[in-house]
Formats: structure tokens, C-alpha cells, sequence
């Protein structure tokens, strides 16, 4: 299997990748650098606008911009570069980590704490009018999040629960409930971190610590593993024309030297071309 390097780069923590169909661009971020990039691979560019802090997540919008998760809240930002507040909802320790867009183009956008408290995080639905309800409270590490082909399912991860969980979903009124485990993350020196699903209904798990990747089927066996050369795999989703390629985003943080030096690729955005097939991503309705 081919493992190809889609960006070359020492990113701290690559987080969140997302195909931006509109513009045949992969959108991710830097969380601890406040970098979101945007990389053309048939330019095989990588702009990067800094932003004023730390920044868990960015996904395109409808309109054109991007939505952001920040450290206190969710911004937007303009086609002109423009910033402004939708939620500010600043706690002391607290940050945007990982986000999605539903079907029906609402952010789901979680939150944790800097030193990963147990419980100190929360998962909130977004509407596009900024309206925000918090639907998983007390939660450590919110990551990954996304919904099956027919819409009627949720998966979500809260890292240290070493699983994916899975909800119903309602995608006229946004509402997931049921929340119950889909499969425990085992055999793996890792934890799930971010996650796609796959035209197939497959959940596709980014292994932090475990390097590789994971997909999963809809009743919750492993069907594949896949290892990677770095140590810290953090998010993956499916890019290119066709979606089918993978592109996984990984992090160099907290790795001591030598792990950096027998693994210069820890930072960098990796790809697996042809690999499978996913489903087109939804841009925020705001």
C-alpha cells in the first residue's frame, strides 16, 4: 500500500482535515502554531492563515470562509479575510479541539481542557444563527465526529474513553440521542483521535500513539488496520476528485528527539490514494 507525503511539513499538532469540495482543497490546522492551512494539491501549495489563538478546527462555509473553533469560541471568517464572533463562550483552561458540519450544515464543536481534566470539556451543536446548545456535557478530549451515509447515525469519540460511541441522529431537528458504544478501541498502544465515515457506512479511526489508522464496519469489527510511519496519527478524511483518497494529519508534540529523528514525517500531512471512497463533506450554513 502506497503512503504518500501530501505536505511536508513540522507541523506541532495537525489536526482536523476536511476536503473543501468548492475549492479542491484540503482545509486542516496547526492547533498550537494558530495556523489554519489550505493545501491545492494540483498547485501542490499549502497557504497558511495565522490566527490570534489556538484553533481546533476549521471547515469550510457555505458562502465562502471558513468557520473556526477556537480557544474561546466560534468565529467566522470572512472570503475578505474578515473575523467576527458567533459564540464566545471563553472558560479558563478550556479550548476548541475537534469539529464537524452535519448534513443540514451545523458545527458540532467540542472542547477540552489544556491539561485534559476528566470531564472538563462539552460537545455543542452550532446553527448557523449562532444559536448553540450543549448536547455532551463533561466530556475529557472531544474528537471525532461524523454521520452515516443515510444520515440516521452519529459516531463520536471522547478519547479517553479508548472507544467510538455511536448515536441516533435526526437530521430535520439535529437531535442525537441513544448515545452507546459502538466498539472498543483494543490491541493498540493507541487511542481514537479523529475520524471519517466512508461511502460504505465505515468508520475510519485516526490511532493517536498507535500508529496507524483503523477502519471499522457499521456493526463495530475491526475490518483494517493500517500502520503509518509516525507515532502520532491525529484525523483523517477522504480528498481528490473521486474521494478516494485518504489524507491523515499528525503531530510532533510531546515526542522527545530521538523519536523525531527516526521519524521526520511526525507533523506532516500524509495520503493513501485510492484507498476507498467518502462521502462529500458539508460546508456550515452560517
Amino acid at each position: 500500500m502506497s503512503i504518500e507525503v501530501a505536505v511536508r511539513i513540522q507541523a506541532e499538532l495537525g489536526e482536523g482535515p476536511t476536503w473543501d469540495r468548492s475549492s479542491s482543497t484540503l482545509v486542516w490546522v496547526d492547533v498550537l502554531a494558530s495556523e489554519v492551512h489550505r493545501y491545492a494539491p494540483a498547485r501542490n501549495d499549502d497557504a497558511v492563515l495565522s490566527v490570534p489563538q489556538h484553533v481546533g478546527a476549521a471547515k469550510p462555509r457555505s458562502m465562502g470562509g471558513l468557520v473556526l473553533n477556537l480557544r474561546d469560541g466560534i468565529a467566522l471568517v470572512d472570503r475578505d479575510g474578515g473575523k467576527t464572533w458567533l459564540v464566545y463562550w471563553a472558560r479558563d483552561g478550556v479550548r476548541g479541539n475537534d469539529a464537524a458540519v452535519d448534513p443540514a450544515g451545523r458545527l458540532w464543536a467540542g472542547t477540552m481542557r489544556y491539561d485534559a481534566e476528566q470531564g472538563g470539556g462539552w460537545l455543542a451543536r452550532v446553527e448557523p444563527t449562532g444559536a448553540a446548545k450543549v448536547v455532551l456535557d463533561k466530556v475529557t478530549i472531544s474528537n471525532g465526529i461524523g454521520w452515516s451515509p443515510d444520515h440516521k447515525r452519529m459516531y463520536y469519540i471522547d478519547t479517553p474513553e479508548n472507544r467510538i460511541d455511536v448515536l441516533d441522529y435526526d437530521v430535520d431537528t439535529g437531535e442525537a440521542t441513544n448515545r452507546r458504544p459502538l466498539c472498543q478501541v483494543e490491541n493498540t498502544n493507541g487511542s481514537p483521535d479523529g475520524l471519517t465515515v466512508d461511502a460504505d457506512g465505515c468508520v475510519w479511526v485516526a490511532l493517536w500513539g498507535g500508529s496507524a489508522v483503523r477502519r471499522y464496519t457499521p456493526a463495530g469489527e475491526l475490518d483494517q488496520e493500517i500502520a503509518l510511519p509516525v507515532t502520532q496519527p491525529t484525523a483523517c478524511c477522504f480528498g481528490g476528485d473521486d474521494l478516494t483518497d485518504l489524507y491523515i494529519t499528525t503531530a510532533r508534540t510531546g515526542l522527545d528527539e530521538p523519536t523525531l529523528t527516526a521519524q521526520p514525517l511526525s507533523g506532516s500531512v500524509l495520503v493513501l490514494p485510492g484507498i476507498g471512497t467518502g462521502l462529500p463533506s458539508s460546508a456550515f450554513a452560517g
